[in-house]
């Protein structure tokens, strides 16, 4: 049974920092893209980060390039978004999810991700 495992978010004040993780089970997820998506009260669920495990490459949401960076420890089958200056309008529920197998781009769509996790609340105080 495959399962994506999020935690580490918690209440954080602006300019303050988190790192959230994923743990994934069930299979292996080494051909995958593993994106990070959140979603804030009355909107569209939205990419922030992804990552090919196999050839180690990454992609950013705009809003969130040089403050996030998402990592993977394909061994321990953990992807990782460390989450620097963060701001209010990051406040969200963040997601972890997996794509493929065997995608040569990361996508941006949350319809091209086959598998999710339940979540992890993050809120940034002004």
């Amino acid at each position: 049974q495959v399962q994506l495992v999020e935690s580490g978010g918690g209440l954080v004040q602006a300019g303050g920092s988190l790192r959230l993780s994923c743990a994934a089970s069930g299979r292996t997820f080494s051909n995958y893209v593993m994106g990070w998506f959140r979603q804030a009260p009355g909107k569209e669920r939205e990419f922030v980060a992804g990552l090919i495990w196999s050839i180690g490459n990454t992609n950013y949401a705009d809003s969130v390039k040089g403050r996030f960076t998402i990592s993977g420890d394909n061994a321990k089958n953990m992807v990782y978004l460390q989450m620097n200056s963060l701001k209010p309008e990051d406040t969200a529920v963040y997601y972890c999810a997996a794509g493929g197998p065997f995608y040569t781009a990361i996508s941006k769509s949350p319809r091209n991700y086959n598998y999710w996790g339940q979540g992890t609340q993050v809120t940034v105080s002004s």
